[in-house]
Formats: structure tokens, C-alpha cells, sequence
């Protein structure tokens, strides 16, 4: 019996003792967000440590950092494994955002492997007689799909801070994809879910994940992907102009465009010209840290990072938790933050993003002034931050919360923070070359343009559609890596991270008692409360402050790790995903 069938049958032993059959599953179907909860442990590591959303993947960065890669090298690994087993969401057909720590250079860099649209694409790329289309039709099919970046994105940053030859990096998930991996709880629950109405309308992902029944496959069926193996076999040999250039840009391009249910319009020339961008980080100083996110087209960064510097005149470690009062005044803080993104942020190579104006010490102070103690401030409306365009308007776009974020610190204390994502759980639901294509354009505005104002984040040839996806990475005073973290959850990963942050400086919790918490979410509109958690007994204290709630699944994926005292690294792994923490 080979290793790698020894390890799948570990795992289902491992789901059997959790209680997680086939039968309890298909009894509790729930949103898309949310497929129960996980044991998960935190670990202390002296060097080396990798935490991702899925064991396999877990153990594929691992094995690179043993074999002396450094964390630029188990990135590509770890997203090379995370598209043949948690292909809900993420792989090489979507994008990404990686903060990368260059310990012997004392350098933070920013990639931005974010998607972008056509070239011949503008403003009414969703839109039927002049009027916006409904999510669900623009999201199944061609019209959807992005430009994927994230390889383009890890190329460029192995190859600045790799140590391995990138060949070896895809060996584990070849070899994988051929032998097969276990369909583990969560993603069997979401094929039987039918959270997307697209897996089983075309005929590659139809067969792939279900069976010829119409059945979805179910716990412990090994699932094998050959084709998969063939074109990362393609790209650990030839690097990624295999994807951008050759046979597989020919089948992404086709693909798009034979849907004739829902044609899209990227092709060939998009992703030969397709380029990944080194940007600055964003950084602000938190009590006695400095605290950085990820720049536009993300709107997590600068969202994030308002959220703290609204509450920094707070003395929040004198609330618990739960309480009240910290719950309160984290629903205000996200508010006021939230209305800002939804006028402000999108691609800053498309729209002068106010970035410094937004983050401007004097413009929060003043808007956090808007806080109250004891009383909800109902709908927030934008604030004027310094520099400011004049002529934009609010305008929303839908983000769903199917992504994945891992970290990983290596021996030399290069770190990784890594964000990825095909938006939808199962993306567009094409399939291409054993991977699924990403329906990321729908995290455009539909509108363009509202009564002679503009829209930020509208539709435009080669641009980046705004994200929410928030990589961090925490510095102490002396500037050494103190901590990383994120998560997966749509627009909601913005109110997962600020709340991890806030309890790393105002609490004595552990990262992973953190990571666990009851969430409370708010995107200036409803205050959303984590079902079936202490949490949810809040909801009529707020309510009489003025709060309108609503108690939810909310799914987030946080994994990160922090520097202890004694100066191991500990992990953490949300409860919530079926995570696992390595490391040496």
C-alpha cells in the first residue's frame, strides 16, 4: 500500500472519530458558509511552521521546508496541493495576495496575483438592457472568468526567494493527483449542498464531482485527477508559460468561450499579457506594533487597518471578549470602515484610491467621533478623507466567502501570508485542464456609472475587480516578525481579521483561543451574530441599543501564528475548516 493511500485512510479514521459519516452529513445539509465544526490543535514550533486549510496540503509545504525550501518554495506547493483538495476554493485557474517576509533582506514584499478582466470587457459585461443582471446568472459560465494570476503571481516570487528548483515543488500534488486523495467531510457536504446551481449543469465538473447517479461522491471516495497531473507536470516543466502561452491557455480560452448558456470573453491574448505585480504594503503603527495588510485592488488592507485606528482611542482590554461593549464598538468601527470601501476602493491602477487620506490619523479621528458608547449609528454614509475623488458614488458588488489563507515561517524566518480564492464555492464551475476557472469578475460593480457619477470598482478592460481578501503580517517594536494572519469568508474576511487583531493586542487569549471565538459581523447594514455561540446572547441587548440582527452560520478559515515569549512560533488553526498545523 503506497504512503499516500496510508495517509487517506488515516484521514477517514480521523473523520469516523469526529462523528462526521456520510449519513450525518447528508441529514445536516447548511449554507455553503458553514459545514460544522473541526478539531483543531495548536502547536509550538522552534524553526519551520506551515498551517493550512487542508492536511495534505499541510504536509506538502512541510515536505518542502525538509527538504530545504524556504516559504516562497512551500507557497507553490501548498497552492499546488490546495487545487487538487479544497478545489471549492481555490487553485490555479483563480488569484491571490501573498505578503512575503524577507528575513535577511529586513524587507516586506506585497504580490498581487489578483485576476483581471478581458480585454474586452467594459462596464456592461453584466448588464441586460441596460439594467444589472442577477448574481447568479452572470456568475455560472464563461462570462464570469477572470484572468487567473496566481501562478504567474508564485513564479515571481519563488523565483526571487526560492532556494529549490520549481519542478520539485509540484511533485507531491502530481503524484497525489494520480494515486487520488479521500473526499473529506466538507467537501462532500458542499457538492450535496447545491450551494452553486452550476456543478452539475456542465458536463466535466458533473462528472468529477458526482457520481453517474447524480449522487454526490461521498466520504472516503478516492478521487483521482489525471488530468490535473498532466498540466502541473506541464508547468513543472516548462514554468508557467505552459499556462500563459501554451496548450493550457489554448484550453482555458475554449472553454470560455464554447459556453454558449453564458459566453465569456476572455481568451488567449488576456492571458499572454497577463502580468503580476509587486506593490508596497500598507503599514500603521497599533500600541507598540506595526501592523501590515495588503494594498488596493483589496480593499482588506486599508478596511482592516481603519477598523483599529477607529477604536485605538478605546481601551479595549478592559472589555471581555464577548461583552457588550467590545462587541458594540466593534460593529461601529466596521460601519464607518465599510462605508468608506464601498465609494473608495477598487484597483488603484483604474481610480485614484485615497489610500493615505483614508488611513490619515486627523480624518479617523474625527470620524470616529461618530461612535457611540451605548447607541447603534444605523447606516453609516462615506467620510471625505484627504484627496478624495469627488465624483464617485456607493455601489456595492457581492463577494462569497469560498477562498483559503495559509502561513508558513521557514528556518531562515522568511514567512508567508497568503490569501487565495475562485471566488464562489467551485468557482464558475468550468473546468479546464483538471482545475476549475474562477468567477472573480463578479466581484465588480454591475454598475458603472449612477446618474453622472462613477463607480470605483466598475467593469474595465485589465482591471482587477476590488477583494476583501486581508494577508497580514504584525511587526513589534524592534521590527522583527512578531505574528501572520488571515482567512477565507467573502467580505466578511474583513470583520474575521480586524477582530483577530484586536484580541492579539487588547486580550491574554491564545491565538488559537482567538481564532475560535464567537464572531459578530457587521458591513454596515445588519449586525450578524455567530449561531449556536455565547455570542448570540447578545442579540437583545443590542437590539435595544438599535441593532438590527440576524443570527448566522459565520465561516471563517483564520490561520496564523505569533512569536511566543519563549520565541516559538505558535499556530493556529480555525475550528471551523478542517485545518492542520505542522512544523519543526
Amino acid at each position: 500500500m503506497s504512503i499516500i493511500l496510508q495517509i487517506s485512510q488515516a484521514l477517514l479514521i480521523i473523520f469516523s472519530l469526529l462523528g462526521l459519516s456520510a449519513h450525518a452529513v447528508e441529514e445536516d445539509l447548511a449554507p455553503e458558509s458553514s459545514t460544522g465544526l473541526y478539531q483543531s490543535e495548536a502547536i509550538a514550533t522552534q524553526q519551520s511552521l506551515v498551517v493550512t486549510a487542508h492536511p495534505l496540503a499541510t504536509e506538502a509545504g512541510l515536505s518542502i521546508l525538509q527538504q530545504g525550501g524556504t516559504a516562497a518554495d512551500a507557497a507553490v506547493a501548498i497552492q499546488a496541493m490546495l487545487t487538487l483538495v479544497e478545489p471549492q476554493s481555490s487553485g490555479i485557474g483563480g488569484g491571490a495576495f501573498m505578503l512575503y517576509w524577507d528575513h535577511e533582506q529586513q524587507a516586506l514584499k506585497a504580490y498581487d496575483g489578483r485576476e483581471t478582466a478581458p480585454a474586452k470587457a467594459d462596464y456592461r459585461l453584466f448588464q441586460k438592457n441596460k439594467k444589472p443582471m442577477p448574481w447568479v446568472d452572470a456568475m455560472v459560465g464563461g462570462r464570469s472568468v477572470g484572468t487567473p494570476g496566481v501562478l504567474k503571481m508564485l513564479e515571481v516570487a519563488q523565483e526571487k526567494h526560492g532556494k529549490l528548483a520549481w519542478k520539485v515543488l509540484f511533485d507531491d500534488t502530481i503524484e497525489q493527483s494520480r494515486e487520488g486523495f479521500p473526499i473529506g467531510p466538507r467537501l462532500h457536504k458542499l457538492i450535496a449542498s447545491g450551494i452553486n446551481p452550476g456543478l452539475n449543469r456542465y458536463s466535466e465538473a458533473r462528472n468529477y464531482f458526482y457520481n453517474p447517479d447524480g449522487s454526490p461522491l461521498p466520504i472516503g471516495f478516492i478521487r483521482t485527477n489525471p488530468e490535473l497531473a498532466d498540466s502541473l507536470q506541464l508547468i513543472a516543466d516548462n514554468g508557467t508559460q505552459a499556462f500563459y502561452l501554451g496548450p493550457i491557455a489554448t484550453a482555458i480560452a475554449d472553454k470560455v468561450q464554447s459556453i454558449t448558456d453564458n459566453l465569456g470573453l476572455l481568451d488567449k491574448s488576456d492571458l499572454a499579457s497577463y502580468q503580476a505585480k509587486e506593490r508596497d504594503p500598507i503599514c500603521l503603527p497599533y500600541k507598540d506594533y506595526r501592523v501590515c495588510g495588503f494594498p488596493p485592488p483589496t480593499s482588506g488592507g486599508v478596511t482592516v487597518l481603519q477598523i483599529l485606528k477607529l477604536l485605538e482611542q478605546h481601551d479595549l482590554k478592559t472589555f471581555a471578549p464577548d461583552s457588550l461593549e467590545f462587541n458594540h464598538l466593534f460593529t461601529q468601527a466596521s460601519r464607518l470602515a465599510f462605508a468608506d470601501r464601498g465609494r473608495y476602493l477598487a484597483d488603484s491602477d483604474f481610480v485614484d484610491v485615497p489610500v493615505q487620506g483614508l488611513l490619515d490619523q486627523n480624518y479617523l479621528k474625527e470620524r470616529s467621533k461618530l461612535i457611540s458608547i451605548d447607541k447603534d449609528l444605523g447606516q453609516a454614509k462615506a467620510g471625505k478623507p484627504p484627496h478624495a475623488m469627488a465624483n464617485l458614488v456607493d455601489a456595492q458588488s457581492p463577494e462569497r466567502p469560498s477562498t483559503t489563507h495559509f502561513v508558513v515561517v521557514d528556518r531562515w524566518g522568511n514567512a508567508v501570508s497568503m490569501t487565495s480564492s475562485i471566488e464562489m464555492a467551485f468557482g464558475s464551475t468550468l473546468m479546464a485542464g483538471g482545475f476549475l476557472l474562477n468567477n472573480q469578475l463578479t466581484d465588480f460593480s454591475f454598475k458603472g456609472i449612477s446618474k453622472g457619477q462613477i463607480v470605483a470598482n466598475r467593469v474595465q478592460p485589465g482591471k482587477r475587480p476590488r477583494s476583501s481578501m486581508s494577508p497580514f503580517m504584525i511587526f513589534d517594536a524592534d521590527g522583527n516578525l512578531h505574528a501572520a494572519i488571515g482567512s477565507p469568508g467573502g467580505s466578511r474576511i474583513i470583520n474575521y481579521v480586524a477582530q483577530s487583531l484586536l484580541l492579539m493586542f487588547n486580550s491574554d487569549l491564545s491565538l488559537q483561543e482567538i481564532v475560535n471565538q464567537p464572531h459578530i459581523s457587521n458591513r454596515n447594514g445588519l449586525t450578524e451574530l455567530e449561531a449556536g455561540t455565547p455570542v448570540d446572547q447578545l442579540q437583545q441587548p443590542l437590539e435595544a441599543m438599535g441593532h438590527q440582527i440576524k443570527v448566522r452560520d459565520l465561516n471563517s478559515g483564520l490561520h496564523g501564528f505569533r512569536r511566543l515569549p519563549s520565541n516559538e512560533w505558535e499556530s493556529a488553526v480555525d475550528n471551523r475548516r478542517e485545518g492542520l498545523a505542522l512544523g519543526e
